[in-house]
């Protein structure tokens, strides 16, 4: 229920940017507006905005898939109302916290920007993947899933790699973070989840 809210609040405001009724100049992330001008509400509105239909369309079905199992988990390892307090914690936090690499590096570059809940939305698939190491997840148009646990490092990697190239418009820095922030948290809040994780690799 609660990612669905999630994804409506960020679905509308990204619609009313493409048609003009908001400025998405306004809400989008630029490091030298956060940090020489201290519109520091830059760090968390760049996450409701995107860059297309597209965009918007991959970061909310990536979200619906599994933040429902992340907003279960939280609600049957904290209980109600902590699991859903901490689960919109957790996606809200990362927003901001999967850019501060971006903010520290890009701090005197006016002209980089960014938009997207992209950083959110790998926290969440990270913290769904903590829960559920073994589950399958698509790449693409591969058609064989590949479990998480084997996904989680082959993606760290890429972002990783892709960020030191920069060779494109896509934030894998802020997909890093978010990664390593959606893993974290949840450990954070509660450390004998890492025993379950554990468990559930058999190990």
């Amino acid at each position: 229920m609660v990612t669905l809210i999630l994804i409506l609040i960020t679905a509308a405001v990204s619609i009313l940017c493409f048609v003009g009724v908001l400025n998405i100049n306004a809400l989008k992330f630029n490091a030298y507006d956060v940090w020489h001008r201290r519109q520091g509400y830059r760090m968390l509105s760049y996450g409701l905005v995107h860059g297309g239909w597209g965009h918007l369309f991959f970061n909310m079905l990536t979200l619906y898939l599994f933040g429902t199992v992340v907003e279960r988990y939280f609600q049957s390892a904290f209980g109600h109302p902590s699991g859903i307090i901490l689960y919109v914690a957790l996606y809200v936090s990362a927003i901001a916290v999967s850019t501060v690499g971006d903010l520290i590096k890009y701090r005197n570059d006016y002209g980089y920007s960014a938009v997207g809940a992209s950083g959110a939305v790998s926290a969440v698939l990270f913290a769904s993947i903590l829960f559920e190491p073994k589950m399958g997840i698509y790449i693409y148009l591969i058609p064989i899933p590949v479990p998480g646990y084997i996904f989680a490092p082959l993606y760290l990697l890429y972002c990783w790699y892709m960020a030191k190239r920069n060779m494109d418009n896509i934030g894998h820095t802020a997909h890093f973070w978010g990664a390593v922030y959606g893993l974290l948290f949840p450990l954070v809040c509660r450390p004998d989840i890492f025993h379950h994780f554990l468990t559930q690799l058999g190990l």
